[in-house]
């Protein structure tokens, strides 16, 4: 079987890649395993030069990896740019704090007692394409930096991305088998969770793919952090700042031409504002250039598949056949589509009801404060959100009452290696990154002594 990439805006294939046979795999598979034998007996000092020495390639070749990235999946070669410097940035986080972050934790007992954290072993990782390094360094970063080796199934279209990385780890000095990317297809994926080398497993991707996964992992009884689908709430209430709410709406949605979990969808407003900032949206929507993301000038490239983009004309057509009217945009040609934005959803919407994956940005009206965090509590998904106001006190009251992982103040919604990301509810289950995120895949281990 034979995995091709193919450049969303030209069409044209850019490289074949053949799946390994399941003899081929089960030798990936222990390779690992004798990895980790010795991995895990390096010094936090070892592992972190390397990881050092990782960075500094990734930012060394920042534009041959940011322009790999835009062949391969669509997005402008600025945005891979950065994608690749963000993830540089959380090597070099981890490789900084890891020791510390995994150092003993003393109890207040009468006899000496204390954890430690020991390192579980291969963790089998399942990621997306739309951030085809930073979803990969999220979690290999400090995976490895904890002892841990790791295997990584990519999604089939940024396979070249996937080996430019597992090469980028050689190139560090990391031993063979610490960072493998294995290609496999998807009826492989079940003898990989139930071998007894893999420990672990992380998993970014639909809500589908995790439902899937996540019983794998519980049939073999392994652990798993999930981060699924998003559907973010963006509340805009009568004091806030509309013309930068406005600005923040735009980049935050349209933002990797708008394919990401953790972005805002449902933009929800209160009813004395909701004319004002659908105004301000519009207008900064309108200047907004999609196409070819290697030409100057250009906001967004493509979709990254073409079945993307038909899904996406799909609900963008039931959504205005179920009362949404079309502001700006909804064209499209093959996987070129229109930056748009539509109003006067509800939920009975699918707008609403779905996640939508691309440039397709939505207004729900409110009554008032209450009813806006309703309307962003009333759905399946909890990954983050987003609440304008100028009344700090009252957002933070606000924010304790939303249901989801993140929730920011008056500011784009992102990650960052410092604090925990994760979701609630159909968005998963687990956190990624900070001191939390490094600690999921270690075993916590109580030692007493008398």
């Amino acid at each position: 079987m034979i995995f091709k990439s193919i450049n969303p805006f030209s069409t044209e294939i850019i490289a074949e890649h053949e799946v390994l046979t399941n003899a081929q795999l089960n030798q990936k598979l222990e390779l690992s395993e004798s990895a980790f034998k010795n991995w895990r007996n390096t010094s936090f000092q070892e592992r972190a030069d390397k990881m050092k020495n990782l960075a500094n390639i990734l930012r060394e070749k920042k534009e041959e990896l940011g322009l790999l990235i835009t062949n391969e999946m669509g997005k402008i070669v600025s945005e891979g740019i950065s994608e690749v410097e963000k993830s540089a940035g959380n090597c070099d986080f981890y490789a900084e704090n890891a020791e510390k972050m995994l150092k003993d934790e003393k109890y207040d007992t009468p006899f000496t007692s204390m954890s430690v954290y020991d390192p579980m072993g291969a963790i089998f990782a399942i990621m997306p394409w739309n951030y085809p390094f930073w979803q990969v360094l999220r979690y290999a970063a400090p995976a490895i930096m904890a002892g841990n080796v790791t295997l990584l199934k990519h999604a089939p279209n940024v396979i070249g991305c996937a080996k430019a990385i597992e090469n980028a780890f050689l190139e560090a000095g990391f031993p063979q088998g610490v960072f493998q990317q294995i290609t496999i297809d998807i009826i492989q994926v079940e003898s990989v969770i139930a071998s007894d080398i893999v420990h672990g497993i992380s998993l970014t991707g639909s809500e589908m793919a995790g439902s899937s996964v996540a019983s794998l992992a519980g049939k073999h009884i392994k652990k798993s952090v999930m981060e699924l689908g998003g559907s973010d709430a963006f509340i805009v209430l009568n004091d806030a700042d509309i013309e930068k709410a406005a600005t923040v709406a735009t980049q935050s949605r349209m933002l990797n031409a708008g394919q990401a979990c953790i972005c805002a969808k449902r933009f929800i407003v209160t009813e004395k504002v909701a004319d004002e900032f659908a105004a301000l949206f519009a207008q900064k929507v309108r200047v907004l250039s999609q196409g070819n993301p290697l030409q100057d000038g250009i906001n967004m490239g493509p979709l990254a598949r073409l079945d993307l983009a038909e899904k996406l004309s799909h609900q963008l057509e039931k959504a205005l056949q179920q009362g949404a009217k079309l502001v700006v945009g909804g064209e499209r040609e093959n996987c070129n589509f229109q930056p748009t934005l539509i109003d006067f959803v509800d939920a009975n919407n699918i707008a609403f009801q779905e996640e939508t994956f691309g440039p397709l940005a939505t207004i729900i009206r409110a009554k008032d404060e209450n009813d806006a965090i309703e309307i962003a509590n009333n759905h399946r998904y909890g990954l983050a959100s987003a609440i304008w106001t100028e009344d700090r006190e009252n957002a933070y009251r606000l924010a304790r009452k939303i249901e989801a992982g993140n929730v920011f103040i008056n500011s784009l919604v992102r990650s960052d290696p410092r604090i925990p990301f994760g979701g609630t509810k159909k968005s998963g289950y687990g956190r990624e990154l900070s001191e939390i995120g490094i600690k999921e895949f270690m075993n916590m281990k109580s030692v007493i002594i008398e």
